[in-house]
């Protein structure tokens, strides 16, 4: 809960009473690795906070192929807006790829915080615009770009991950197959090898 406090008061006006005010509509929780936190589906009206560990959100296809959609380590937010905000079945299940502990946050939290620090609202319409905004590159480099230039996004997006997970969901992620993953690992390490001869 420190973390997550800590978080908001740098990155928005909520003043340590503020917090207090609002933080009877938080929840602390600790999930195991490959304990599932929502299934797609399902329905929720909370979004979480990773305090530490790591989420991810993925669905399944026709044929039970996993599609992850995101990752979420240490400071970042993760829901479903489908089932939290518009009270519809969840589009995607979220589990934990390590042990994690985690900040749940209840839809009234939310509200709560628009009247409790009224420029709260400029920070979570920042945050959603946000998610909006890597939703479309996402979608972008999925439709457009090379299994190398995906590659190197999710580098730039996840410095800290590619220790973390594995190829397979690293590739899941990008929508190659972990062979294409490996074919580009070792065509950029060669490329940087090379770099480092001139």
């Amino acid at each position: 809960m420190q973390a997550f406090q800590e978080y908001l008061q740098k990155h928005t006006p909520i003043t340590v009473e503020q917090f207090h005010l609002l933080k009877h509509e938080l929840k602390e929780k600790k999930y195991n690795k490959g304990e599932t936190l929502l299934i797609e589906g399902g329905k929720t009206d909370v979004i979480y906070f990773v305090c530490s560990g790591l989420l991810r959100a993925y669905t399944l296809d026709k044929q039970g192929k996993e599609h992850i959609i995101q990752f979420a380590p240490e400071n970042w937010w993760m829901g479903d807006r489908n089932s939290t905000y518009f009270n519809q079945p969840a589009e995607y299940s979220i589990d934990a790829i390590e042990d994690s502990e985690v900040v749940v946050i209840s839809k009234k939290f939310m509200e709560m915080a628009h009247k409790v620090c009224l420029d709260f609202g400029k920070y979570n319409i920042r945050l959603l615009h946000n998610s909006i905004r890597h939703m479309q590159r996402r979608i972008n480099l999925l439709l457009a770009a090379t299994a190398e230039e995906r590659y190197l996004d999710f580098i730039n997006l996840y410095p800290q991950l590619t220790l973390r997970i594995s190829q397979i969901m690293i590739a899941s992620y990008l929508g190659i197959t972990p062979e294409s993953l490996s074919r580009v690992r070792k065509e950029l390490a060669r490329k940087h090898s090379n770099t480092d001869k001139r």
